[in-house]
Order: C-alpha cells, then sequence, then structure tokens
C-alpha cells in the first residue's frame, strides 16, 4: 500500500489529494444535490433572440464531452503546483461552487432544446446526453466555469510551456463554443461561467481566503509540505 501511495504522490502531491477529492465532490453535492432539491421548481428561461440565431450543431458534442480529459489533466497539473498555489486555486474553486449552488437554488433557468433527428451519429449522442443531463443547472454554465479554470489555473505560469498554455485557451474557449452549438447552454450562462472563475480566482489569491482552505488542509493532515 505503501509503495502504491509513493507512486501515487510522484504524480500528485500528498497535500494536492484531499483538494482534487473534494473538487470533484463537491461538483457532483453541487450539480445533482441542487437538481434533486430545485427539480421540480419553476425553471426561467433566459434565452435571447440572439441564442435563437446560432445554429444546432451536433458534432460540436465531442468538444462537448472531450472537455472531461481536459478537466482531469488540466486539474492534476495544477494540484502538482506548491503548496501555496494549490490552496489558492482551489478555495477559488470551491467558491465558485457555493454561487453556483445559490443560483441554482434561487434562480433555476433552463432553455428550449431543439428536436433532434434520429438519424446520424452524432444527433443519437445528443439524443443521449439530452436524456441524462435534464435542461436545469444552466446559469452560470459549470462547464465553462471549470474549462475556464482551467486556462487561468496555468495563465502566466512558466513552468508550463507556452504552446501548453495556449491550447488551454483554445480549447477553453472551443468548449464554451459548444456548450451554445449543442444548445446545452445560452450565452448569458458561458458568460457567467467564465465571470464567475475570474472573480473568484481573484478572490482565492487573498490571503484571508486561501489561509482558511489551508488551516483545514493543515487540521484534516494531508501531507503537509510534502
Amino acid at each position: 500500500m505503501r509503495r502504491i501511495l509513493d507512486k501515487l504522490y510522484e504524480i500528485i502531491p500528498a497535500y494536492s489529494l484531499f483538494p482534487l477529492v473534494f473538487s470533484f465532490t463537491f461538483n457532483m453535492f453541487v450539480y445533482v444535490g441542487s437538481r434533486m432539491i430545485a427539480g421540480e421548481w419553476h425553471h426561467y428561461n433566459i434565452e435571447s433572440s440572439l441564442d435563437r440565431l446560432i445554429p444546432f450543431w451536433p458534432p460540436a458534442a465531442v468538444i462537448y464531452l472531450g472537455c472531461y480529459l481536459f478537466w482531469a489533466v488540466n486539474y492534476i497539473l495544477i494540484a502538482r503546483q506548491d503548496r501555496e498555489a494549490v490552496c489558492r486555486f482551489f478555495s477559488a474553486d470551491f467558491l465558485s461552487r457555493i454561487v453556483c449552488l445559490l443560483f441554482f437554488l434561487l434562480i433555476p433557468t433552463t432553455n428550449t432544446r431543439p428536436t433532434v433527428a434520429a438519424d446520424g451519429f452524432w444527433n443519437q449522442v445528443m439524443t443521449l446526453v439530452y436524456s441524462i443531463d435534464a435542461a436545469d443547472n444552466l446559469f452560470p454554465s459549470i462547464h465553462c466555469l471549470v474549462s475556464w479554470f482551467c486556462y487561468i489555473g496555468i495563465r502566466g505560469k512558466k513552468e508550463f510551456p507556452a504552446w501548453y498554455r495556449g491550447c488551454s485557451l483554445v480549447m477553453a474557449v472551443l468548449i464554451c463554443i459548444s456548450t451554445v452549438l449543442t444548445k446545452q447552454h445560452v450565452l448569458v450562462d458561458v458568460a457567467g461561467g467564465v465571470l464567475l472563475a475570474e472573480i473568484c480566482f481573484w478572490a482565492g489569491k487573498k490571503p484571508r481566503v486561501y489561509g482558511v482552505y489551508e488551516k483545514v488542509l493543515d487540521r484534516i493532515h494531508v501531507g503537509g509540505n510534502k
């Protein structure tokens, strides 16, 4: 068991294990929990006339669904930074989900999904997506929020090659675009997700904010400075 942990610590520092696991767990709690609570409540459609001009393009699903690999890789890369940087990032990540939870409960939103033709591979993919992901929990878009975090978490960090930072920006933008092309979100959802990521990332840099997160890590003994 010790050998396995040592191998794991070579990839993810001990002090980053809890932040990574908690980030995933809390994200699921916010998304699924809010749906369980507010699923039957009245939902507001904030779709604009501009949204109705954007075409439905099922092949965008490859980007929309491919984001999960992007998230996993970049969150692990971010978790490999020094302990203070990790606390700053994941405290911002936590704050963003708190805000999302408030919006999902106080102002539940929805949109109008298109009728999907039965033929074609990508149409079938979108039909599956629609069947397992209800049209709720839209504002702000967690898809866009997390994707933007994946970029700003390494933005300006010289330890990451410039080409990779650039690719992360492109990928984050493409994911945002895919959310409206698949009609999973509307434009204001995208703007809300990106803006929330920037605001929380700024707040997470404050010692008064990330210091609390750091104290939590100290109390649960997740590896100290290892």
